[in-house]
């Protein structure tokens, strides 16, 4: 999940539901509630770890955190030097990932099809749609903050790009690096609130709902690869951060590849991203059994 979300257009939420946790992920987070809170009040710790399944959460935030600090630097050379091919590896495992996601849903009725094209269509859209301007407004911040870190646990949506559409992710990075409060606090209170009220409507959806919620993220998941075709050129702006001049992708445009060298080792690329999904879930399925 850590790897997932250091790729603008990936979510670690698509990881979470191919190896099977996603389900349990939601339903710890939504355990942060006025009982946890008696809990740690009366320090009852014991019974509070087993409340919000403290050791699973724990295990995939350290897993998350250390694949972060890992992988950050390296994708941040890749991107540099092979980013076609990077953009490959992860088309090939968003596709294994639809097909992975969407066996899970029971029937395929018409119900469940219309929930997986309007899926689709809402984070295909994401690909097109022009970014909006800054605003500061406090009411405006904790609504970025709250759709953006629910954007990041659910498979197919980036925090940081739903951010960006929203028009302040430029006014995040630089508040981040001047410590500006006045920003993040909003904006921090607004992801805390978002997560926590998104968790326990997702938890409760997923267990009334099950088929209808699979369709539409395999939708979000299927439409993510508008993001992620390999051969696009980005559109950049230039902005002004505390450590100087920036640019931040606003678009892209998109072309077919031409025959070569490259394009056959981007395709071998999706074939190797497409088996490792597979081979995850195969290993997943294991470890529950």
């Amino acid at each position: 999940m850590g790897a997932a979300n250091v790729i603008p257009g990936v979510s670690g939420g698509t990881i979470a539901v191919v190896t099977g946790i996603f389900e349990r992920l939601i339903q710890a987070i939504s355990k942060f509630d006025v009982a946890a809170l008696i809990l740690l009040k009366n320090r009852e710790f014991k019974k509070l770890t087993k409340h919000v399944d403290l050791i699973f959460l724990s295990a995939i935030g350290t897993g998350a955190f250390i694949s972060l600090i890992s992988l950050a630097r390296l994708f941040e050379y890749l991107f540099i030097s092979q980013k076609t091919l990077v953009w490959a590896f992860f088309f090939g495992l968003i596709i294994a990932s639809v097909y992975v996601v969407g066996k899970t849903v029971q029937k395929w009725n018409m119900q469940n099809i219309i929930f997986f094209i309007s899926g689709s269509l809402v984070a295909g859209s994401m690909a097109i749609l022009t970014p909006g301007t800054s605003n500061e407004s406090t009411l405006y911040l904790l609504l970025c903050g709250a759709i953006a870190m629910c954007s990041m646990i659910l498979p197919g949506l980036s925090g940081s790009f739903v951010l960006l559409l929203m028009g302040n992710y430029e006014l995040l990075i630089n508040s981040i690096s001047r410590l500006e409060l006045n920003i993040l606090i909003p904006f921090g209170c607004g992801a805390l609130f978002g997560i926590l009220l998104f968790a326990r409507i997702l938890g409760s959806v997923f267990q009334n709902y099950h088929d209808q919620t699979i369709s539409i993220l395999t939708g979000f998941i299927f439409g993510s690869l508008a993001i992620l075709w390999p051969w696009k050129n980005e559109i950049l702006s230039n902005f002004n951060s505390a450590s100087g001049s920036a640019e931040k992708v606003i678009g892209y445009t998109y072309y077919l590849p031409e025959i070569s060298t490259e394009t056959w080792t981007a395709l071998a690329i999706i074939l190797i991203g497409v088996f490792l999904i597979l081979w995850t879930e195969s290993i997943s399925k294991k470890s529950t059994n």
